[in-house]
């Protein structure tokens, strides 16, 4: 699903591990074993997402980051 966006920036709300849901954009750099590795816009810094705890996701348009 989300190999397709390599590279580009992807909105996703997210759940944590202790329930909280965030709304982020990421770019994506790879997926492996069921997690997405991806730069964080919001957090400004580099993160792992696990793909069951991506509620939704999207591709950004437009120019971004």
């Amino acid at each position: 699903m989300l190999e397709h966006y390599i590279g580009r920036t992807v909105e996703i709300i997210y759940e944590d591990r202790n329930g909280e849901i965030t709304q982020r954009r990421i770019v994506v750099r790879s997926v492996r074993d069921d997690v997405v590795h991806a730069t964080c816009l919001t957090a400004k810094a580099w993160r792992p997402f696990r793909l069951e705890r991506i509620l939704s996701w999207q591709p950004v348009k437009g120019r971004t980051a």
